[in-house]
């Protein structure tokens, strides 16, 4: 009846929840479903991509992939991973991150690949 007083809670997308990002003054690190973390140091972030998929809406289908140093891939995790409103924050806000292409990326259903971000050299 007073529904409209108490609005519910934002549905959590599953399995993507169980993802967890986090971030302290110096790394950021990704905790996957199965427990498994893998970090970068935000010093040695050197780009950020993101990759779509068709498999939505019953898969995963917008992953975020974070380069360390070596130009590898250091860490990766989906979009409506725990914590990942933190981590898009903390990325967006690097200088010269493409918002367009993040624009794109949001809006994409197929298999395609957008770097956001690449530290200037």
């Amino acid at each position: 009846m007073f529904n409209w007083l108490f609005p519910r809670k934002q549905a959590r997308l599953e399995p993507e929840c169980r993802w967890i990002v986090s971030l302290d003054q110096m790394s950021i690190t990704v905790t996957d479903a199965s427990g498994q973390a893998k970090s970068v140091s935000k010093g040695d972030l050197s780009g950020a991509l993101i990759e779509t998929n068709s498999s939505g809406p019953w898969g995963a289908d917008l992953w975020w992939l974070l380069f360390g140093y070596d130009d590898r891939v250091a860490c990766t995790f989906p979009q409506g991973a725990t914590g990942e409103a933190e981590a898009i924050d903390y990325l967006i806000s690097l200088p010269a991150f493409d918002h367009e292409e993040m624009i794109r990326a949001m809006q994409s259903t197929d298999n395609a690949v957008f770097p956001v971000w690449r530290r200037k050299t």
